[in-house]
């Protein structure tokens, strides 16, 4: 026994001394041709210096080793750019090699192998379902037509916030909102209201906080490669259980429109209105199509919709609350300017907000300091040279918006919230990916197709909780980060919404 245990040794050191040697080679051999880098350990890389919250651990290496620095996530090579500039050269000038998305096994799991929009390869299938994406959902005439459905379930969410603060009950503010996003994304997609299936809408807000939470949830699997098969975090059992709940709920969807779509066949009945689904039912029964289209397509690309539409809006806008609580005098500041447009007779309208720059202006504000996702991860699909150093192809990319939005470098008094910096003529940034200091929804032919939903119903939601609500909190609320693919609060903002005055019509 003891002669094997040597032999274990002596492995394990050979082991371990060939890794350090070739590492010490490696390195020499690059000097010069890549990014600065901390120091790496074998095996893990630069893992033990990466804490829950990857984006801030990131900043804070950024500060010691430059704008654009080099990692080891395990076996994964990573370079971190935390600089507006760098990113241009990353995201616009070499777009073509940075097009791809970084996929962690949960992702790739719940997105049944990335079979939807969000996290597959760029090529034919990603520009077919961009263009579904965007001419039957998200596209402006779209947007406009399904309005109405967008003002219904916002009178809905403040009808239910008066009825909270009359009784002087507290509302978890995220969590409303983020029932408020579903329905909406619900009705777009899947012709299902709240009331018709408030079962379904709460399965999948739990749905939504839980695949944030796990998709971007640390895994030793995801970055060394020995480790590949294991389960170390437990997280399996937990994406099969969210994976099934989604199945079992699709499923019985899908059934539903098919039934109703094989009546009106029948019928010689044409529908008015065709939902998200609808069309992708037709996609997947028309055999011609230069895409195959499969049922799997199907429901990963809903899961995508809601996945990019629900939790990033419902976390922007309850971060912007927070801020306002804790800075008063922008929250008085926002609700004059509310009610001088509306004059205290009617509920803000999404047509408003071209005569509230403020409002816009805290928005903004709001994705500066937290941005709905705290970096944009791409992954290089061939070897290039960036800024003068070598990029090889599969490595992974990482553009820091948190960090850029705290550097003092581009921002007077960054940690401050101060809407005003975002008032004067020569610093209106635009936020749809044309200026690379702040760009919250990405930039290029991967920025977020739902942009402009997104800056309809954010502020939109916004002006009408400042305008009908005062908002009581016990002290301070606090601003800690919870770890997620996105940028959730730590802690859920509770609140009080006490009635200023009914300006939400009783009905309808």
């Amino acid at each position: 026994m003891a002669e094997f245990q040597d032999y274990v040794i002596l492995f394990l050191v050979c082991l371990v001394s060939t890794i350090l040697v070739r590492a010490i080679f490696t390195k020499k051999k690059n000097k010069g041709h890549r990014p600065p880098s901390p120091p790496a350990l074998p095996i893990i890389g630069n893992l033990h210096l990466i804490s829950q919250l990857p984006h801030q651990s990131f900043h804070k290496l950024s500060t010691r080793y430059g704008p654009i620095m080099q990692i080891f996530l395990g076996s994964v090579p990573c370079v971190v750019v935390s600089n507006p500039e760098i990113a241009k050269e990353f995201l616009k000038t070499h777009e073509t090699c940075f097009s791809n998305r970084f996929t962690n096994y949960a992702v790739h799991y719940l997105s049944y192998g990335c079979k939807g929009f969000l996290f597959a390869p760029y090529g034919n299938y990603w520009k077919f379902m961009k263009k579904i994406c965007m001419s039957e959902l998200l596209g402006g005439r779209n947007l406009d037509k399904l309005l109405p459905l967008r003002q219904q379930e916002t009178l809905r969410f403040l009808r239910l916030l008066q009825k909270k603060g009359e009784a002087g009950e507290g509302v978890d503010v995220g969590g409303e909102l983020l029932t408020l996003a579903n329905s909406i994304i619900s009705r777009m997609t899947m012709s299902q209201t709240s009331s018709e299936s408030d079962n379904d809408v709460e399965e999948i807000r739990k749905m939504v906080i839980d695949t944030a939470e796990l998709a971007g949830k640390f895994n030793v699997s995801d970055f060394i490669w020995f480790c590949k098969n294991f389960d170390l975090h437990g997280m399996k059992k937990r994406l099969k259980e969210i994976h099934d709940r989604f199945d079992t709920m699709m499923e019985k969807v899908i059934e539903e429109h098919e039934k109703e779509r094989k009546r009106r066949k029948e019928g010689g009945e044409y529908a008015e209105f065709r939902d998200l689904l609808d069309i992708l039912l037709e996609i997947h029964e028309d055999e011609s199509t230069e895409i195959k289209f499969t049922r799997e397509n199907i429901k990963a690309f809903i899961l995508d919709i809601f996945m990019a539409g629900t939790d990033t809006s419902a976390i922007t806008t309850e971060w912007a609350l927070a801020e306002l609580i804790n800075n008063p005098h922008v929250m008085e500041k926002a609700r004059q300017e509310i009610d001088s447009v509306t004059g205290k007779i009617r509920l803000i309208k999404e047509s408003d907000l071209v005569n509230l720059p403020y409002l816009q202006a805290i928005v903004k504000e709001t994705l500066r300091i937290h941005p709905t996702a705290p970096f944009i991860g791409r992954e290089s699909s061939e070897s290039c040279i960036v800024c003068g150093y070598e990029i090889p192809a599969k490595t992974s990319l990482i553009v820091n918006l948190w960090s850029m939005g705290r550097d003092p470098n581009l921002w007077k008094d960054p940690l401050e919230f101060r809407p005003e910096r975002f008032i004067s003529e020569e610093n209106q940034l635009d936020v749809r990916g044309q200026n690379f200091q702040l760009m919250p929804f990405g930039t290029g032919r991967r920025m977020c197709p739902g942009t402009s939903l997104a800056l309809q119903v954010v502020p939109t939601t916004l002006a009408a909780m400042i305008q009908c609500f005062e908002w009581k909190v016990d002290g301070t609320v606090n601003m800690e980060e919870k770890p997620a693919m996105t940028l959730p609060r730590s802690y859920p903002l509770v609140c009080v919404p006490v009635p200023r005055f009914n300006c939400v019509p009783s009905t309808v």
